[in-house]
């Protein structure tokens, strides 16, 4: 009779050899032998994983393009790409490519019944149905319909500043309130109600924890998909992040108060929900409830993190930079804003423009690979060598967003001056950079599934950084003071303490 230890050996024993046998088919088979990368990539993804998990893969995946060029191996039927002229093609909106497995581990389980998302959805048919009737609403020239409230959250947030830390003198721990602000922000653009965030001045519920604790297992296990069917999409026992079940009882809540109102001949409010209200009664046939409160979820789930990151970053990059800071809070105080400032004065400030975009720019909200299927006939990459179909490419706006080809040179510092005409420069030659700079800009990414709400994150940003810089002065510890930050697909900040101090002319 076998002995408990032996079979405990031999069950190891079968792993190991079912692990190095999955290990060298994977090399065997991989269609990328011949692209550079680290070595552990022809045989896993698990390397992948590993590096996404320490939080900080940008770091690693600018390291790899500069030691290996334009297509970097990253698992072994993975490839990071880095060529911007190739975002036409990869992230086109006639023939879009086929998303990768990877956004699946964003979808829900709801009494067995695995559900997509209009981010996680691999069906561009679907994706394209639903998105369509609310497409226009997230203009800049329709999201500026919802500036008022955007205002509203801009006032509380003001004054919570001024009695914490002001008055107080204490410092701030920016990167907390500038999350505090987008999430009641734009809660408050769809509902016209903010989360009560601001208000209590921490994260009273824990709205904030659940999404990073819900990004940091995207983030990590979205790199080798089939975890998550072990994992969180387990039929048995469930093992995975929170859920997000706060958020569609939130947003079935806020509708049916909606509904109510409409009951009683209420004042109509002018926000994302009465929009997406006025869409259902005009298209009965496709909307229900269920897409509404879908649409609803992108905003209350999508909107935020990306935002609170950029104006984290715009503060913190403006602060460490003295010369940056006096020549912004010129501009601004020059224009003699009234506050809280209105999108249609802050149009025109070329140096608050160019500031914003080189934050987005060094800093993007979201710093993993927006990875899509390679389609049938392949990919022949700029250089002549060929991607077979099938394979897996990614690119990431951390690597895109500092090529010196299209952004000069000195990509990974802080210049918002290269947005802006050099001296000797003719206009020609200014626009033209320009207009390619912009154009490869992949902060909000690129083709049909750009970034839905990224002008309402623009609004947002904008408006908050022209009234802070011009109502406060603000100050880090010192110059040298450097924050923590952790990339989980969105980037995350901490360790920002800033001094605020009414501001002195």
């Amino acid at each position: 009779m076998i002995s408990l230890s032996d079979f405990a050996t031999t069950v190891a024993l079968a792993v190991s050899i079912l692990f190095v046998s999955r290990f060298l088919w994977n090399y065997i088979c991989s269609p990328l032998k011949s692209f550079p990368g680290p070595a552990a990539t022809s045989f896993t993804n698990i390397w992948r994983l590993r590096d996404v998990y320490k939080g900080r893969c940008d770091i690693t995946q600018n390291a790899l393009h500069r030691k290996y060029g334009s297509a970097v191996r990253m698992g072994p039927n993975m490839l990071s790409l880095s060529d911007p002229n190739l975002i036409g093609q990869v992230y086109n909106t006639k023939s879009p490519w086929l998303k990768s497995d990877m956004y699946n581990v964003n979808d829900v389980v709801v009494s067995g019944m695995r559900l997509s998302n209009l981010f996680s959805t691999q069906d561009e048919k679907w994706h394209s149905t639903f998105v369509r009737p609310i497409n226009s609403l997230y203009s800049m020239s329709r999201v500026q319909e919802t500036e008022h409230n955007v205002d509203i959250t801009i006032e509380l947030f003001l004054e919570k500043l001024r009695v914490n830390f002001v008055r107080t003198g204490k410092p701030c721990e920016i990167s907390d309130w500038c999350n505090f602000f987008a999430w009641d922000a734009m809660s408050q653009a769809t509902f016209s109600q903010d989360l009560g965030i601001l208000e209590a001045g921490s994260d009273y519920k824990g709205f904030l924890g659940r999404s990073n604790q819900t990004l940091d297992y995207f983030a990590s296990i979205c790199q080798v998909p089939l975890l998550d069917c072990l994992l969180d999409k387990n039929p048995i026992m469930r093992i995975g992040p929170p859920t997000f079940v706060w958020a569609n009882i939130f947003s079935l809540e806020k509708l049916q108060e909606r509904y109510q109102e409409r009951s009683k001949n209420a004042t109509p409010k002018v926000d994302f929900l009465s929009k997406f209200l006025e869409i259902k009664e005009k298209n009965p046939e496709l909307v229900d409830d269920n897409v509404i409160i879908l649409w609803l979820l992108s905003n209350v789930l999508a909107g935020s993190d990306s935002t609170g990151s950029t104006i984290c970053a715009t503060i913190y990059y403006v602060l460490k930079k003295p010369a940056v800071y006096k020549k912004l809070c010129t501009e601004l105080r020059a224009a003699n804003l009234s506050l809280p400032a209105k999108w249609k004065d802050i149009q025109g400030l070329e140096y608050l423009e160019a500031v914003i975009r080189e934050a987005m720019r060094v800093h993007p909200g979201v710093g993993l690979l927006l990875e899509r299927v390679v389609p049938k006939g392949g990919l022949t990459l700029s250089d002549g060598r060929f991607v077979p179909e099938g394979t897996i490419v990614g690119m990431n706006p951390w690597v895109i967003n500092r090529d010196e080809t299209v952004f000069g040179a000195n990509t990974d510092e802080f210049i918002p001056e290269r947005w802006l005409q050099g001296p000797g420069e003719s206009d020609e030659t200014y626009q033209a950079r320009f207009k390619k700079m912009k154009s490869t800009d992949f902060t909000f990414g690129a083709g049909s599934r750009t970034c839905l709400g990224r002008h309402m994150s623009q609004l947002e940003s904008f408006k908050l950084i022209a009234t802070l810089f011009s109502t406060f002065d603000m100050e880090l510890p010192s110059l040298d003071h450097q924050w923590q930050v952790t990339n989980s697909w969105f980037l995350r900040q901490t360790d920002i303490p800033v001094r605020l101090m009414e501001r002195q002319d």
